[in-house]
């Protein structure tokens, strides 16, 4: 098993504790490999990364298959164009503010124009169902900016 912070075990744990639904976060490379086991742990929503799946619609055909809702990731340098051929089949887009995998990283400025353009993508489809998330620095001082910017 790789080093995964909150595995399986702490959902399940957390699950059996909350009724509020739970939200994975899935950094991880195959992440394929451990959806199953995620879902089955109790995550109601499981994110995953453009960059780490090589057949990106099979895995989110994966989570909904399994009952969950999913959502796709996308790095500060990966455009938004990457989501052109699967956000239709998305329950959320989570836009990283920061580059993944160190916490208390500052904001990435230009993420706020990304955020726009994911926004404007999901408003022109019409897919109102489409949750808008963002990871990496929010904070009191730029939260505001960034809800403007079209994030839920």
């Amino acid at each position: 098993m790789p080093n995964i912070t909150i595995g399986p075990l702490i959902v399940e744990a957390v699950n059996k504790v909350t009724d509020l639904p739970l939200d994975v976060h899935l950094m991880i490379e195959h992440p394929e490999r451990y959806v199953e086991d995620f879902i089955n742990a109790g995550s109601d929503i499981v994110t995953i990364h453009v960059e780490a799946c090589t057949h990106l619609n099979s895995v989110v055909s994966q989570i909904k298959d399994l009952g969950a809702k999913a959502g796709v990731a996308i790095n500060p340098s990966t455009p938004v164009a990457s989501l052109d051929c699967i956000i239709e089949d998305l329950d959320m887009v989570l836009v990283m503010s920061v580059n993944p995998g160190f916490g208390g990283q500052s904001f990435i400025e230009h993420s706020l124009k990304k955020i726009s353009e994911v926004r404007s993508m999901i408003d022109e489809k019409r897919l109102n169902n489409i949750e808008l998330e963002v990871d990496g620095g929010i904070k009191v001082d730029n939260i505001k900016s960034v809800s403007h910017a079209g994030a839920d």
